[in-house]
């Protein structure tokens, strides 16, 4: 069998995910390893013999598919993140990459590492490839006729690596279940308006009194944030103009959370149970896909729905997500948008934004081709520092830098960059298990073999406690004293190492996409800290 999977690379790859893939979903005293299970499978199938490994190209290949795809979908919310609470959460990764760093130090003087092998056990404890690259790199300029001194920072990455990975897991597992944490009631408090993870509803209101403030007046001057459907006063009825000017007896559907809701109702009148919202006799509604590149990566408001069809719409489903419709919400291939109009106009309305189930299935390969490029280019792009060293992002950093910027920006002219919900998903996951089916396998003899070497224990033990007390010591001042929300902070771990086999089991455990949030926030960040501080440690100690 062995003899088999060394000569088929492809039946290795499928081997390690088809075995590790429903591992994952095996659940121990109630935790499961999720998609990280992929991972250990393939270190143990690995270290069955040296040569057993995946080629670097599916790793690589693996690796950029998953930070770009993560990348676009995370755009908008990473360049929001800078506020407050981005700042918060990137002061605490230096600070934390700044104790691993002095957790290095001391094990080095513990235990008597040369510098260069205390250079691979900083880059495996935090799981960072590029910082191991970058040592090499420096390495070569310092000490180009020393074959130990460029083996150390290999050994050291590889036998911390895999703990690397299974301290933060084994830290989220036990602060999740000693604290208790419950992240659907956590979404549900993080959750900002219209996002998607507030549950929605419809609601009639019967207004009673005159207001002189317009409809589109009083939603600024009291902040609704909600959607009008339909108007109707006396037996006529129409869609909610802004403009309306509203009197005593009109009844108004509004679509929005049930606190929203709440004050939208107090602010105009009173709850009403007439059967407006369910008339569909004169204006009726349709939900239909957004497959038009036309419509794609533009606000609603461009789109001016109310002036072209006296249309509105009021929600729109993204993934498994509803979320309020509203002026400035950006549109993506897939998206299906319930809009409301005359009935005899809905057909024009759907033609306008594609309303193509095919279309949707497919991805545009030119952009979607062009934007890995220049992703792979930046990476590749030295970066003069201090000390005559270069750094660069590579295949990582750059394509998730490049990712996030064109998932903000959407569109550029005739160029869409964002992806269809379903194909972005499809190729991250895919993108996650060939990394993770990669890492492990070319790690798996590595791990066993320097192990049992002497004084491979000390390491392995030097590196475990190195990840543990950063992993922890993240979780507990984050939570506990900076208050982020644990589903934010589990993705802000991954982010801090730089790990997608974090993202995955957090995106597992708190089944909502709040990680992705905290890994893109603080990434970019902690993947650039660490190639610099690396190389600040080999010099500190050579």
């Amino acid at each position: 069998m062995i003899e088999l999977l060394l000569h088929n690379p492809l039946l290795l790859l499928f081997v390690v995910i088809g075995i590790g893939y429903p591992l994952g979903h095996l659940r121990v005293a109630g935790s499961s390893l999720g998609v990280a299970a992929v991972l250990f499978v393939g270190i143990a199938i690995g270290a069955l013999h040296p040569d057993l490994k995946l080629p670097e190209i599916i790793y690589l290949l693996g690796l950029v598919l998953f930070v770009y795809t993560l990348g676009l979908s995370s755009g908008p919310a990473f360049f929001r993140s800078f506020g407050p609470r981005g700042l918060k959460s990137n002061l605490l990764v230096l600070g934390m990459l700044a104790l691993g760093l002095g957790l290095t130090l001391a094990a080095q003087r513990l235990l008597g590492l040369r510098p260069t092998l205390a250079g691979g056990l900083f880059a495996g404890s935090l799981t960072n490839t590029p910082a191991l690259a970058a040592q090499l790199e420096l390495l070569k300029l310092r000490a180009p006729n020393n074959p130990q001194a460029l083996a150390d920072p290999v050994v050291g990455y590889s036998i911390t690596y895999p703990l690397g990975v299974i301290g933060v897991l084994l830290a989220i597992a036990l602060v999740q279940r000693v604290w208790k944490v419950d992240y659907q009631a956590e979404a549900r408090r993080t959750s900002e308006p219209g996002s998607g993870n507030e549950p929605l509803e419809t609601r009639v209101v019967k207004v009673l009194r005159a207001h002189e403030e317009s409809l589109g007046t009083l939603m600024q001057r009291h902040h609704w944030d909600v959607v009008f459907g339909r108007h109707q006063r006396g037996e006529e009825v129409d869609i909610a103009d802004l403009s309306t000017l509203l009197a005593p007896g009109d009844l108004l559907t509004v679509v929005g959370p049930t606190q929203e809701l709440d004050e939208v109702t107090e602010g105009l009148g009173e709850l009403s149970h007439e059967p407006l919202a369910h008339d569909r006799s004169v204006l009726d509604y349709r939900r239909m896909f957004v497959s038009n590149p036309e419509v794609v990566g533009r606000r609603l408001a461009e789109l001016d729905l109310p002036g072209r069809f006296g249309a509105v719409a009021t929600r729109l489903r993204r993934g498994d997500v509803d979320m309020l419709a509203q002026e400035h919400t950006v549109l993506e291939p897939g998206d299906r948008i319930r809009v409301l109009a005359r009935r005899d106009r809905l057909d024009e309305v759907s033609r306008f934004f594609g309303d193509s189930y095919r279309a949707i299935s497919e991805i545009d390969i030119l952009s979607f081709s062009l934007g890995l490029a220049l992703g792979l280019l930046l990476g590749a792009v030295p970066i003069p520092l201090p000390g005559g060293v270069d750094l660069k992002l590579g295949f990582a950093g750059g394509p998730l830098v490049v990712a996030l910027v064109l998932g903000w920006l959407g569109r550029t002219g005739r160029f869409v960059w964002s992806l269809p919900y379903s194909a972005n998903l499809t190729l991250r996951q895919a993108g996650l298990v060939m990394f993770l089916a990669g890492v492990g396998t070319r790690s798996g003899y590595a791990f066993v073999s320097t192990l049992t070497q002497g004084g491979g224990l000390a390491l392995l033990a030097a590196g475990g406690v190195i990840t543990f007390t950063v992993a922890l010591s993240t979780l507990i001042l984050g939570h506990k004293v900076l208050g982020i929300p644990m589903s934010v902070l589990t993705g802000l771990l991954g982010g801090l190492h730089t790990q997608p086999a974090v993202l995955g089991f957090a995106l597992e455990q708190t089944k909502n996409d709040l990680p992705n949030v905290g890994y893109t926030t603080v990434y970019p960040l902690a993947t650039v800290s660490k190639i610099i501080l690396a190389q600040v440690l080999l010099a500190m100690l050579m």
